[in-house]
């Protein structure tokens, strides 16, 4: 692991699940964590894409915080920011970004030599790295694959922040040789057609959808007492679309 124990700047105060972890939104991150838990049990998931249909939904902030959580048991998790367009994982966290996930891919290292150190003593993030001409290109190929499958022995689970669905092809290609995928949806905000369209794609290549989070509801207008913030809630999306 990259020995850099002090973050460059301070983490995003969306790291709700370290800052405030009595939080409602905390909890819903931990059921998230269980809920996952529970689609592993015959499959266990060990490398997890986290994307979403279309931009601004919270998938960064959500692969953050489950991040978290499930550091916060004891496993050792490394985040990687394979949205290799717009990255956003370094800032979330306050880490450096000059070398990353490309530089370990073009050199050959294994991730857990690139991956930083952050507050959570068992969480570590491979932040992005120089953005490169190819990022679709590079996130599909067999180095790639071979890397994430390697990272298996250095950590207990894998986290990816993935570009969104719809918008280009790279999220699509590591739900092709990955354990599972968890699909962000912005209540309100993204037709159904369009969140359908997205399982729809990555189902396409055998992806196996883990479950799907529905962010900024308003609880308030749902009957809770609650004012309105972002809370996250987690449901199982299994292929007859039918919530469990």
């Amino acid at each position: 692991m990259t020995d850099r124990s002090k973050p460059a700047s301070a983490p995003s105060a969306a790291l709700i699940a370290h800052a405030d972890p009595k939080s409602p939104s905390a909890e819903a991150y931990r059921s998230l964590r269980t809920s996952i838990q529970f689609a592993g049990l015959d499959h266990k998931c060990r490398s997890i894409v986290v994307t979403s249909s279309s931009p601004g939904e919270g998938k960064s902030t959500t692969v953050a915080n489950f991040g978290v959580v499930t550091a916060q048991t004891g496993s050792r998790v490394c985040l990687v920011d394979s949205d290799l367009r717009r990255p956003t994982l370094h800032r979330i966290f306050g880490l450096d970004n000059s070398r990353g996930l490309t530089s370990a891919l073009l050199e050959g290292l294994p991730f857990a030599q690139g991956a930083q150190a952050t507050a959570v003593p068992t969480l570590f993030v491979l932040t992005s790295g120089p953005l490169p001409p190819n990022p679709a290109e590079l996130v599909a190929s067999n180095r790639m694959r071979e890397s994430l499958e390697a990272a298996g022995s250095d950590f207990d689970m894998v986290l990816l922040d993935s570009p969104p669905v719809v918008s280009v092809s790279d999220a699509i290609a590591l739900a092709s040789f990955t354990d599972g995928v968890v699909l962000v949806v912005s209540a309100g905000r993204v037709p159904h057609d369009v969140v359908r369209r997205a399982a729809g794609q990555i189902e396409a290549v055998k992806g196996r959808i883990l479950g799907v989070v529905i962010n900024n509801v308003n609880l308030k207008r749902d009957g809770y007492y609650y004012d309105y913030y972002r809370y996250y809630q987690s449901y199982y999306a299994p292929p007859d679309g039918k919530q469990r």
